[in-house]
C-alpha cells in the first residue's frame, strides 16, 4: 500500500488510518485468493444463503466489534467518523457483515446513551468478547407505528421484577444475537426501552421466529424473537421509565448517518465494477469508455460518491462536535445517500448492461448481490419519506431571515476540515435532540460561506474556475430563494406531497453547501487538483441537474477528474477526494485500497 503526504502542516484524522489498516488486512476482493472477503467467496457464499466462511472470525479478530464500544467502557470507538470509515470499507465489499454489525450498533447505542454503568459493564463486555446485539422495534402488524406497540413489560406485584410479553418481528440478529433492546408499554401511554439478556432468560420464556428470506442480504440473520411471561429484573429498563420512544427517536439519529457509510461503499465497489468491465470490453473496434454514453454514466457515478463523501463525512463528525444538530442533518444524510447510492447502482447497471443482470461473469456476477444488498439502505432506520417528513416538519423554522451566529465559522471547520480529530464521543443521550430548533449552521450560513467560497477561489483558483463557481452559485442562489419563498407561503403544510418535494430541494442545497465548504476548509491542506476547484465546479453542476436538467457538466474540467479516476482505479485506491490531493500521491496516512 502507497502513502503519501498531504501537507507538511497537518495529517488527516486517524479514522482514515483505521480503514486504511483494515482494509490492507481484507484484501482486494477483485482477488480470487484474497480469503473470505473476496468476491468469488461472497458470491458463492450468497449462493448459499450463508456469510462467507471466516468472515465474521476475521474481522472480529482485527477488532471491529471494539468499534461499537467507546474508549471510556473499554473499546476503540472515539469517534462515529471511525466506525463511518470503517464501515465503509467492509461495505464495499459484503453489505451483509455490515449490517450483522449495523444491526448490534442500534441496539447497543441506548445502553450507552442512558444505560447504568452495570448495563454499561454487561453488554461491553459481551460485544468485546464477540456476542451480537439486536433491536426489538418493530411488530408485524404496526411497522413505524410504534405507538401501537403491543409488547409490554408488567411488574409481579410480589417481588417488582418485569413480565415481557410480546412479538417482535422483524428484527436484525434476532436469532444470533445474545441481548435484546426490546420496546414496550410499561404504561397506559409509557414505552421503555428494556435490555434483556437471553442467557438470564428461562428457556420457557422466549423463542425465535424462523429466518425471514429476503431479496438482498442473504446469510443475514432477519428473523424475530418472542416473549412469554419473561422475567426480567425492573432494573432492565434502560434510563427512566417511560421514556422508550424518545430514547428511540434519538438512537436512530446516529445509526441513520452510519447507513450512508452502506452506500458510499456500494458505490465505490460498482464504479470500479464498471470502471473495470469498461476498460476490458471491445466493442466497435476500442474499449466501451470511449463510447460516450458509458462514459457519461461513469463519470457522474463518481461525481455522485464524491458528492455523497461531502455530505456524510461533516454529519458523522456530528456526534461529538454538535450532536443538537443531528436530529436534522441525519435525515439529509439518510435520505440524500441512499437514495444517490440507489441511482448510481441503476447507472452502472446501464454501463454492464446484459452482464448486470448474470450471476456470474464479471467479478464473479458480485454486482446483482450488491444491487440487491443495498436496496436495504433506503428501508433501514426511517424510510426515505419518513426521513423527508421529518425535514419538512422543520423546515419552516430553517428558513428565517437571520444567519447563524458568527460563531458557527469554527464548527463549520470541526466538521468540514478532515485534518481536524473530532472530540471523543462521551455517550449522553441528553445532547441529543428531536429537532433542531431552527438551526442550521450549514444552511443558514449561506450568504457567508458563497462569500468566502468566491473570495477564495479568486485567489487560489484558475479564473476559469472562479468564475463558472460565481455563476453556479448565483443559480444555487436563486433555486434556494424560490424554496424560502415557497416554504413561507404556506409554512403550515409540513406532510403534502409538495412539502416532501421541498424537503427533497432542501436536501439539494444543503449538499451543494457541503461541498462548497469541503473545498473551503481543505483546500490549503490537500493542494493538486483538489486545491484547483475544477472538481467543485463538475459536482455543483451535477447536483443542479437534479432541478436544472439540461445543466451541462463543464467539458474542459473532465479530463483532470477521468485521470484521477484511473489512477485510483489501476493502484487499487478507494474512490474518494483523498485521490484529487496532490495528485492523491502524498497523504500522510496510507490511502484505503483494495489491497
Amino acid at each position: 500500500m502507497t502513502s503519501s503526504q498531504v501537507s507538511p502542516r497537518a495529517e488527516l484524522s486517524p479514522a482514515h488510518r483505521i480503514a486504511a489498516d483494515l482494509d490492507a488486512l481484507l484484501g482486494d476482493p477483485l482477488d480470487d485468493a484474497a480469503g473470505p472477503f473476496s468476491y468469488k467467496s461472497i458470491v458463492e457464499a450468497e449462493e448459499r444463503d450463508e456469510l462467507p466462511e471466516g468472515a465474521v472470525e476475521t474481522v472480529r479478530a482485527w477488532g471491529f466489534p471494539g468499534y461499537l464500544v467507546p474508549r471510556h467502557l473499554g473499546g476503540r470507538l472515539t469517534t462515529l467518523e471511525e466506525l463511518f470509515f470503517v464501515t465503509r470499507g467492509i461495505s464495499r465489499r459484503s453489505l451483509t457483515v455490515a449490517v450483522m454489525y449495523g444491526s448490534g450498533l442500534l441496539a447497543v447505542n441506548p445502553v450507552w446513551l442512558w444505560g447504568d454503568p452495570r448495563q454499561q459493564k454487561a453488554v461491553a463486555e459481551g460485544v468485546l468478547d464477540g456476542d451480537l446485539a439486536c433491536f426489538g422495534v418493530s411488530e408485524a402488524d404496526h411497522g413505524s407505528d410504534v405507538m401501537a406497540c403491543e409488547a409490554q413489560a408488567v411488574p409481579k406485584a410480589h417481588d417488582g421484577d418485569l413480565v415481557l410479553t410480546g412479538t417482535k418481528w422483524p428484527v436484525g440478529n434476532a436469532t444470533r444475537g445474545r441481548f435484546v433492546t426490546a420496546y414496550a408499554k410499561t404504561g397506559p401511554r409509557d414505552f421503555s426501552l428494556i435490555l434483556v439478556d437471553k442467557q438470564d432468560l428461562d428457556p420457557g420464556e422466549w423463542s425465535v421466529l424462523p429466518p425471514v428470506r429476503t431479496v438482498g442480504l442473504r446469510g443475514h440473520d432477519l428473523s424475530g424473537v418472542v416473549f412469554e411471561g419473561a422475567r426480567v429484573p425492573a432494573d432492565a429498563i434502560i434510563g427512566r421509565p417511560g421514556s422508550g420512544l424518545v430514547q428511540t427517536l434519538k438512537t436512530l439519529q446516529i445509526t441513520r448517518t452510519a447507513i450512508a457509510a452502506l452506500s458510499i461503499g456500494t458505490m465505490d465497489a460498482v464504479v470500479r465494477i464498471g470502471m473495470e468491465y469498461a476498460r476490458a470490453r471491445k466493442l466497435y473496434g476500442a474499449d466501451i469508455y470511449q463510447i460516450p454514453v458509458i462514459r457519461d454514466h461513469l463519470v457522474k457515478a463518481h461525481l455522485d460518491l464524491l458528492i455523497a463523501e461531502c455530505v456524510a463525512i461533516p454529519v458523522a463528525r456530528t456526534l461529538t462536535v454538535a450532536p443538537g444538530r443531528l436530529s436534522l442533518w441525519s435525515s439529509i444524510v439518510k435520505y440524500f445517500v441512499p437514495v444517490q447510492g440507489e441511482e448510481v447502482v441503476a447507472s452502472i447497471g446501464a454501463v454492464l448492461a446484459a452482464r448486470g443482470y448474470l450471476r456470474e461473469g464479471v467479478a464473479h456476477g458480485v454486482f446483482q448481490k450488491l444491487q440487491r444488498d443495498h436496496a436495504i439502505a433506503s428501508i433501514f432506520e426511517g424510510t426515505t419519506h419518513v426521513n423527508l417528513a421529518n425535514v419538512a416538519g422543520q423546515l419552516p423554522f430553517l428558513v428565517g431571515d437571520q444567519p447563524e451566529a458568527e460563531a458557527s465559522g469554527e464548527l463549520l471547520a470541526d466538521l468540514f476540515s478532515w485534518t481536524r480529530t473530532p472530540p471523543e464521543w462521551r455517550p449522553d443521550g441528553r445532547l441529543l435532540q428531536l429537532t433542531n430548533e431552527g438551526h442550521d449552521e450549514i444552511g443558514r450560513q449561506y450568504e457567508a460561506t458563497v462569500e468566502t467560497l468566491l473570495a477564495t477561489a479568486r485567489v487560489f483558483a484558475a479564473p476559469d474556475v472562479a468564475n463558472d463557481l460565481a455563476a453556479l452559485v448565483a443559480r444555487i442562489g436563486d433555486l434556494r430563494s424560490e424554496l424560502h419563498a415557497q416554504v413561507r407561503a404556506d409554512p403550515s403544510d409540513t406532510t403534502s406531497a409538495e412539502a416532501l418535494r421541498r424537503a427533497r430541494r432542501h436536501c439539494e442545497i444543503h449538499a451543494m453547501v457541503s461541498c462548497m465548504l469541503t473545498w473551503i476548509h481543505n483546500h490549503a491542506e490537500f493542494g493538486g487538483s483538489f486545491a484547483d476547484g475544477a472538481w467543485l465546479v463538475l459536482v455543483l453542476e451535477r447536483l443542479l441537474q437534479r432541478a436544472r436538467p439540461d445543466t451541462a457538466l463543464s467539458e474542459q474540467y473532465l479530463p483532470s477528474l477521468e485521470e484521477t479516476m484511473f489512477r485510483c482505479f489501476g493502484e487499487g485506491r478507494w474512490f474518494t477526494l483523498l485521490g484529487l490531493a496532490d495528485g492523491g500521491r502524498s497523504v500522510s496516512v496510507p490511502l484505503p485500497a483494495a489491497g
